[in-house]
């Protein structure tokens, strides 16, 4: 069984990862971690070195999570992407992949950090809603394989 899984590294992206893993052990899934960059809307030096952080950060993320899947026995690969993350995991679930399921962690109400990350997302996710819709309302519109969204917990 070939499982998707968009991967950001976040407390959420983590849990999803390791709830995967316990539902679907039994099947003995392929894992694909995706991970995407937002990439900055100008090319001031300020941006590019901000993006370049957020890709090494990504990196960082991504062999986390194949540390996790080779101690648990489970095959995986990674895949890293430019762009918009809806449409980039979209992308990468229909032309790439092809997986027979796609996971994705819905984003939890407290976020890690405190009062200023929190209030910060919470003004983010209400935008993003207002205009696009979250990433995971996107996917459920448009993906052609099975989408399991998982609570955060």
């Amino acid at each position: 069984m070939k499982i998707m899984i968009a991967y950001d590294g976040s407390r959420n992206a983590r849990l999803a990862l390791a709830q995967t893993i316990t539902m679907f052990r039994d099947l003995k899934p392929q894992i694909t971690l995706v991970a995407v960059a937002e990439n900055p809307r100008d090319i001031t030096s300020g941006n590019e070195d901000f993006f370049q952080e957020e890709v090494d950060e990504l990196k960082q993320h991504l062999a986390e999570a194949m540390d996790v899947c080779e101690k648990e026995q489970i095959a995986a690969e990674t895949m890293m992407l430019e762009g918009d993350a809806r449409k980039m995991l979209l992308f990468a679930a229909e032309k790439k992949i092809r997986p027979d399921m796609l996971v994705i962690a819905r984003h939890s109400h407290e976020p890690d950090g405190g009062f200023i990350a929190r209030s910060l997302t919470y003004f983010v996710d209400e935008l993003d809603y207002m205009t696009f819709g979250s990433v995971s309302s996107f996917l459920a519109r448009r993906v052609q394989c099975p989408l399991l969204i998982l609570p955060s917990l």
